[in-house]
């Protein structure tokens, strides 16, 4: 009897430790069940943060292909003006003196589009895109000759070659006149000082002084807020977001009106959804000063041919959006820099304006560029 029940206990007492294995195995596989179903959850978000991530970028891209071929002017012309390059070319109307308009820094030509379409109707008038805007195609590395170690891509240096070999290429007749607005005047004034046989008149809308970025406070406005917010919307662009936001109506088109068609608008949308644009955008900002300091350079070493009238158009303001002492800044810095530098220019001030003149307050401008190319027929006809 004593030894079954000795058997009795040893018997009970080697069932315990069983059963506290059994419950130590059950402890482990629920917490590797609870981990594994931890890390499903986390596995399935991060899939859905990449599809997040990725499926706008894609969706952007794909339309910008399609965008890209149904989009562009069918009167438009690419030109091919060699190492590589290909730039959009849009000429209307019929006569001399040809007008050329070069646009502000990071636009596409549509923002001459009221410009163009007034003018027109009494000359020929041509925008283009430099390259990288809008439809120019932007040169590879690997297809350049060296150029762009002389004078730096996206600089003004560039642009006024790219520009001269445009003007050869399609058979522009010259001497022309050449209107600019913004980093177009420095584009202007480079390009009429050296090749001053082909330019008969400069008009510079709202110019931007060379030596503006001396100033502390343009310095920190310039590349402390505008530059960042120019790659911001680089960003934005490569994320697909941009197409996201104009679709919600949050990012809207700068050129709008009743008179503005549906291609433009169209247009525009696509640009502010292209990556490609907007890095180039970014470039021509990021590089204005360099741009600057290459007009001051050829200022000195080649002035501007007595042959050549300048005209000045500015507004009220450089930019009614910017605080009072940034707008007056570049007033005074203009002021003496056209005294300096073209002290005989024809100023025209148009009241209630600013340097988004050219396509939000276009007909107060476009009367006095009307005076001018009727002037110019008229001096053409007597000699």
């Amino acid at each position: 009897m004593l030894r079954k029940r000795t058997s009795g206990k040893e018997d009970g007492d080697s069932v315990k430790p069983e059963r506290k294995k059994t419950s130590g195995n059950t402890d482990v596989t629920a917490v590797a069940v609870s981990q594994r179903s931890c890390w499903s959850v986390v596995s399935f978000w991060m899939k859905v943060l990449l599809f997040l991530i990725f499926t706008p970028a894609f969706l952007n891209y794909a339309s910008l292909q399609r965008e890209g071929q149904v989009l562009s002017p069918t009167d438009a012309q690419l030109i091919d003006i060699g190492l590589g390059q290909k730039i959009h070319l849009l000429c209307k109307g019929h006569g001399q003196p040809v007008v050329v308009l070069d646009a502000p820094a990071g636009m596409s030509s549509d923002v001459w589009y009221y410009v163009q379409e007034s003018l027109s109707l009494t000359t020929k008038v041509c925008t283009y895109d430099r390259v990288g805007l809008g439809f120019s195609r932007r040169t590879l590395e690997n297809e350049t000759t060296g150029m762009e170690k002389v004078w730096g891509m996206s600089t003004t240096g560039r642009m006024v070659d790219d520009l001269h070999r445009l003007i050869k290429a399609a058979y522009l007749a010259t001497p022309f006149i050449l209107i600019g607005s913004e980093l177009g005047t420095l584009n202007g004034r480079f390009y009429s000082h050296i090749h001053d046989t082909q330019v008969s008149d400069l008009v510079l809308i709202d110019p931007i002084p060379e030596d503006v970025f001396e100033e502390e406070k343009w310095q920190q406005y310039w590349y402390s807020h505008l530059i960042p917010s120019l790659q911001m919307m680089q960003f934005s662009a490569a994320a697909g977001l941009s197409r996201l936001l104009i679709i919600l109506g949050v990012l809207k088109p700068a050129i709008q009106g009743e008179n503005i068609s549906e291609d433009i608008i169209q247009r525009q949308k696509y640009l502010l959804s292209n990556p490609a644009h907007q890095s180039a955008a970014v470039d021509e900002h990021f590089f204005l000063n360099e741009s600057a300091a290459q007009v001051r350079e050829i200022s000195r070493y080649k002035p501007l041919s007595s042959k050549t009238s300048v005209y000045v158009i500015t507004g009220e303001s450089f930019d009614e959006q910017l605080p009072a002492d940034l707008n007056q800044v570049v007033s005074e810095l203009q002021s003496q820099f056209l005294e300096r530098s073209y002290p005989r220019a024809n100023h025209i001030k148009i009241r209630g304006a600013d340097r988004h003149m050219i396509y939000k307050n276009p007909s107060a401008l476009i009367k006095h560029l009307h005076k001018l190319v009727s002037q110019k027929q008229k001096n053409q006809k007597t000699q």
